[in-house]
C-alpha cells in the first residue's frame, strides 16, 4: 500500500502534490489544512484521514478530530498536528501514543523521518503549502507491506534555497 502524507497545507494545494500523490491508495493529512474543500480535492485522488492543525478555523474543527487512529495494512497509525505538545519531537509523540506503529505530524514544517525505539517510524512531511523558514515545501511517501518494516521518503516539492 502506498500512502500520501502532507501536512500544513494552509489552504495552498500546489500541483506537484497530485503528481506525488498519483498512484497512492491513501492519504494522512496532518493539520492546518485550510479551507475544508481542500480535503474534497484530496479525496478525488485516495481515501484522506486529515486532523485539524493549531490555524483551522471552525468549519474544519467541526468535520475533524485532533488525534486520528487508522489502521492500514495491518499497521496502527496515529495522525496528529502535534501542536497540543509545544514543538513536538518524535520521541514525546512516541511517549504520548506508545501502541502506534507510525506516527505521522505536522505544526514544526520541518521534514523528519525517523526510527524511535527501532520500532516506531515517525514522520512530519513537512509544509505542503506557503514556504516557512527557508525550508522547501515537501510530502511524504510510505509504502506499507504486512510483515516488513514501513519504508517511508520525504519528497521536495519546491528547491532549496541557495546557501
Amino acid at each position: 500500500m502506498r500512502i500520501g502524507v502532507l501536512s500544513d497545507t494552509h489552504g495552498l494545494l500546489r500541483p506537484e502534490v497530485f503528481e506525488v500523490f498519483e498512484q497512492v491508495d491513501h492519504i494522512l493529512h496532518g493539520g492546518d489544512v485550510g479551507p475544508i474543500g481542500l480535503l474534497d480535492e484530496l479525496a478525488a485522488l485516495a481515501p484522506v484521514t486529515a486532523v485539524y492543525g493549531n490555524t483551522d478555523g471552525s468549519a474544519v474543527r467541526s468535520r475533524l478530530a485532533q488525534v486520528a487512529r487508522v489502521e492500514l495494512d495491518g499497521f496502527t497509525i496515529v495522525v496528529t498536528h502535534g501542536d497540543q505538545f509545544g514543538s513536538p519531537t518524535p520521541e514525546r509523540l512516541q511517549r504520548e501514543f506508545p501502541d502506534a506503529e507510525i506516527i505521522i505530524f505536522g505544526h514544526t514544517h520541518r521534514p523528519v523521518l525517523t526510527l524511535v525505539d527501532t520500532v516506531v517510524t515517525v514522520m512530519n512531511p513537512g509544509g505542503a503549502g506557503p514556504r516557512r523558514f527557508d525550508l522547501p515545501a515537501s510530502v511524504g511517501i510510505l509504502e506499507l507491506e504486512p510483515g516488513i518494516p514501513p519504508r517511508g521518503r520525504l519528497v521536495p516539492l519546491t528547491p532549496l534555497d541557495p546557501a
